[in-house]
């Protein structure tokens, strides 16, 4: 790929995250701007009018610090989506915004509402670096590893005695952790695989070739197979013609 296909590639990549990031952008300064607050349209476990926040959890935010810590990740965690894995990238996105937020749903704590992207952040990292160790491809394990590097104290986010009193949603980090798991076993054997290097090919026909017995019976042998059993006498040798038998000696002046 050269570096034009490279550029267009990656471009590509960001559209949908940086849609994804102006969309949610766009609400909190509608908010602002008419000065309402959405939050009661976020997701409350349990109810039947929560459900709602499903679909609206990821683009609403308690406040611009929420926003501003949420949306690096989306362009991040979403560009190396769809860059690495460019035909599951959509399906792991739909599925990461609705399975996490089921999920939330169900064991969230009543009465509580839940806003803010960090369930599909949640999500979408788990599946980026376990899809990389489990495809056992080298440059999807760099990308887990710098995933791991920038992102791996979300963990801490999934311990209750942590995220509640800082008012974090833990059922929400928690929910899409498991979904980004869930995930990656599921289309383990889908989208980019290990490289096969031409020596390991090589390796393999070789180890086939050992395998396979070698036919060294000529195509007379095969017309008469009684011949085969029958081993030739030692006299029984063609004599060398005499030009095979002349010995030319070349001597310098």
């Amino acid at each position: 790929m050269d570096e034009k296909q490279e550029r267009n590639k990656f471009f590509g990549s960001l559209a949908i995250p940086a849609l994804l990031a102006t969309l949610m952008l766009v609400v909190k300064v509608a908010e602002m701007a008419f000065s309402v607050d959405l939050g009661h349209w976020g997701l409350a476990p349990r109810t039947l009018k929560g459900l709602i926040g499903v679909l609206t959890m990821p683009l609403l935010h308690g406040s611009w610090e929420h926003l501003l810590a949420n949306t690096p990740a989306i362009l991040v965690l979403g560009t190396a989506l769809y860059y690495c894995y460019p035909t599951l990238a959509n399906r792991v996105m739909v599925f990461s915004w609705i399975a996490s937020g089921l999920l939330t749903w169900i064991i969230g704590i009543p009465e509580s509402v839940h806003v803010g992207a960090s369930a599909l952040i949640y999500s979408l990292n788990l599946f980026l670096i376990l899809s990389g160790f489990i495809r056992g491809n080298r440059m999807l394990i760099v990308i887990s590893l710098i995933m791991v590097f920038l992102y791996g104290s979300f963990i801490w986010g999934m311990i209750p005695s942590l995220a509640v009193p800082q008012h974090i949603s833990w059922e929400g980090h928690l929910s899409g952790a498991l979904v980004g798991t869930a995930l990656a076993l599921l289309y383990r054997k889908e989208g980019p695989q290990k490289e096969v290097y031409h020596w390991d090919e090589d390796e393999d026909e070789d180890d086939e070739d050992e395998k396979e017995p070698k036919d060294d019976t000529s195509e007379a042998t095969k017309d008469h197979p009684e011949e085969a059993t029958k081993e030739k006498p030692y006299w029984d040798v063609p004599m060398p013609s005499n030009d095979e038998l002349k010995v030319q000696y070349r001597f310098r002046r």
